[in-house]
This record gives structure tokens, C-alpha cells and sequence, in this order.
């Protein structure tokens, strides 16, 4: 009773409501001034990160360990203590589609690594596989621009000897095995051992450019933008797949960087398609259920923040498994027995947040889930597609 007689006579400075407590029940305006002492700020600021980090306390676990959990609470109307569903879920979708980029962005520079340890090392298993005299020397005038391009490099870097020396003996093995092949097909040893002048390589290219060029899209039913913007992204497309395909070390390198980073940006965004699809089927195979589409949804958004947060923890168990594996085989073991339970866990979990929340007989549910994830397959391998062809076409 004294808490209410504290507040006899005090009205909201915003609406003037007489209050009953330390936050207008109106128009939910805080009764405490915005104005005061630095240290009262910094109190507030902690005070709202133990807030948020107690939902965040409250709300992983049980989203990892306890399936339907979540959803089920939020139904039966105890919201306060989790985090929301559409920001656990964004947040999650960020978080793994950022560890997945690193990821994805370490995986490329260690096989752009091998592939120039490889360039000077000398490997001959491209010319042991060409079986025409065209391929042969295509193969040796690709190798010899990559160590050009490799002789440049070192050149900027400070000219290492020991560089250099494995470079040029390198070049000498490619024209040598190059000739030998050649004498294989039956053409003249002579032609694996002409230098390939830059004119001749901007002729290939050239001439490889004009064979992948495209013609303008002209579809009837189309506007005239449309055929435009389509045709820009076609050739946009080519000329990102001729980079990654013909264009030097550096220039396929940043192709593949640039396509990395083009699909990760697209798939945030297609997640706001997917999810209320995903919700949409859910409707479908239960609608004798008589729920709103909005109870599907929640249920659509908790099974995908699940499934985002098991991404990130089976990304990051990966990249530590390959980082520790050269330095300790049995963590590296670990880490992988790890991946794998995680990656298990994933559609048993689904299976029985399934069942948990539709109460419905295991048989049933087995199949519509079987049935949905089915659909739900190929739904997202068009999406991915999509994101794929996006991110090549920028």
C-alpha cells in the first residue's frame, strides 16, 4: 500500500496521466529524468546488458537442449524472460552467416596457398591429362602466367632469391613436360618451347572473352528495363565466371573473395522469404490443427534460430578442429566427434519439437516431417541457387 501512496498527486510529464508506478501505464513513459549525473547513465547501461544477457542466459540453453520449449512458453504467454523469436532468430542468422564467411574465406586462402605451392613446385598432372595438343599448350600458357604473376608479386615484395630461383626452375619443368607431352600427341617439340609473349596471352583471353560473350536478353513478355538489367547481370555473371576460370592468381583470388562475399550478403535477406514459407507449409500439413498462421510462424522462427545457432557451433568446432589438428591429432579427433554429434543433433531435435508442439502420434509426425523437410530441401537448394547466380552476377 505504501508503494501507491508514493505516487499520490505525480502525473506523466509527457501525457499527464496520474501514476501508479515507475513507468506510466498509458504511454509507458519512465517517470525518472533523462538528465543526470554521468554515473547514473553507466549504472543504467549495466544494468540493461545484465538484463539482456539474463534472456540471453535464459533463452540459448533451452533453445539448444530443450526442444518445443521455447515455443511452447511463448504460447502460454511467459514472453519477458526470453529473448523475441524474429530477433533471436536474426541475431543467430548474422552470427553463423559471419563465422560461416570467415570460415569459408580461411578454407579459400589455404587452397589458394596449396595451389601456388603447386605452381612452384611444378606439378605435371594437368599436362599427364590434356589429351589434345590445344589443351597442352592452353594449360602451359595458363601455368606461365601464373608465374608471371607469381615473378611480379615476389618482385614487390622485396625479390627473394630463393623465390625467384624456384619460379624459373619451375618455368623451365612446365616447358619441358609441356614438350614431352606434345611429343606424346605427335606435334613438334619445338612448340612447347617458344616463350608466351603477354600478346599472345591477351590474345587467348581475347579470344576466349569473345566465345563466352553473350547476346543481349531480349524475352517479349519482358519490359525493355528488365531485359536490360538482365543482360548486365549475364554478363556481369561471365565475366566474374571468365575471372575465376582464366584470369591470373590475384584476379582469381579477389573473383572468388568477391563471390564469397556477394552470397553471404544475399542470404540474410533470402531468410525473410524462406522462413515464412517454411511457415506457410507448416499451415498446410497441419491445418486440421486449427492454428493461427502466426503460431506457425513463431514455431518457423524458434526452429530456425535453432538451426542457426547449431551452424555457428558446428562452424566454429570445424575451424578449431583444423587449427588445433596439426598441433594435436586427438583434440582435432575430438572436435570432429564433436561436428558430428552437433550435426546429428540437428534433425533429432527438429523431429521432437515437432511432436512436442503438434501432439500428434510419432508415425504421423515422422512422415510429415520427412514430407516437409522434403519440400523444404529443394526450397532452400533454389534459394541457394538463387543466392549463388546473385552473388556471381555483382
Amino acid at each position: 500500500m505504501k508503494e501507491l501512496t508514493s505516487f499520490e498527486g505525480v502525473q506523466c510529464t509527457n501525457c499527464t496521466t496520474p501514476l501508479e508506478g515507475e513507468y506510466c501505464h498509458h504511454c509507458g513513459q519512465s517517470m525518472h529524468s533523462v538528465l543526470r549525473p554521468v554515473h547514473g547513465l553507466v549504472e543504467e547501461f549495466f544494468e540493461t546488458v545484465l538484463h539482456v544477457d539474463g534472456r540471453i542466459l535464459h533463452t540459448l540453453p533451452a533453445l539448444f537442449l530443450k526442444p518445443g520449449f521455447l515455443t511452447l512458453e511463448y504460447f502460454s504467454g511467459r514472453r519477458v524472460r526470453y529473448i523475441a523469436p524474429f530477433r533471436l532468430m536474426f541475431v543467430l542468422c548474422v552470427l553463423s552467416f559471419f563465422t560461416l564467411h570467415l570460415a569459408a574465406d580461411t578454407i579459400a586462402n589455404r587452397a589458394n596457398e596449396r595451389h601456388q605451392q603447386s605452381l612452384i613446385a611444378g606439378s605435371t598432372s594437368a599436362f599427364e591429362d590434356d589429351d589434345t595438343i590445344q589443351g597442352v599448350q592452353k594449360d602451359l600458357d595458363r601455368k606461365l602466367g601464373d608465374l608471371e604473376a607469381a615473378r611480379a608479386e615476389n618482385a614487390k615484395n622485396g625479390a627473394n632469391a630463393a623465390i625467384a630461383a624456384q619460379i624459373e626452375h619451375s618455368e623451365k619443368q612446365y616447358r619441358d613436360d609441356a614438350r614431352q607431352r606434345l611429343g606424346k600427341l605427335g606435334s613438334p617439340a619445338a612448340a612447347a618451347s617458344t616463350a608466351t609473349s603477354p600478346q599472345a596471352l591477351a590474345a587467348s583471353t581475347a579470344s576466349d572473352e569473345s566465345k563466352m560473350d553473350m547476346n543481349p536478353v531480349n524475352i517479349s513478355w519482358l519490359p525493355a528495363f528488365a531485359n536490360e538489367r538482365l543482360t548486365v547481370l549475364g554478363k556481369s555473371a561471365l565475366k566474374n565466371m571468365r575471372t575465376m576460370l582464366h584470369g591470373n592468381p590475384a584476379e582469381r583470388q579477389e573473383a572468388r573473395e568477391r563471390l564469397i562475399t556477394n552470397i553471404f550478403g544475399t542470404l540474410p535477406g533470402t531468410m525473410l522469404v524462406l522462413i515464412p514459407t517454411f511457415a506457410l507449409l507448416l499451415t498446410l500439413f497441419y491445418i486440421f490443427k486449427r492454428r493461427l498462421y502466426m503460431e506457425h510462424l513463431i514455431v518457423a522462427l524458434h526452429s530456425h534460430a535453432f538451426i542457426f545457432l547449431s551452424l555457428l557451433l558446428i562452424t566454429v568446432a570445424g575451424m578449431l578442429s583444423g587449427w588445433v589438428r596439426p598441433h594435436a591429432a586427438w583434440a582435432g579427433s575430438i572436435l570432429g566427434a564433436v561436428e558430428f554429434g552437433l550435426a546429428l543433433w540437428v534433425p533429432i531435435y527438429l523431429l521432437v519439437m515437432q511432436k512436442r508442439i503438434y501432439r500428434q502420434g510419432w508415425a504421423m509426425t515422422a512422415v510429415k516431417f520427412w514430407v516437409i523437410g522434403w519440400c523444404y530441401f529443394w526450397l532452400l537448394v533454389n534459394v541457394l541457387a538463387i543466392a549463388a547466380i546473385l552473388g556471381l552476377a555483382r
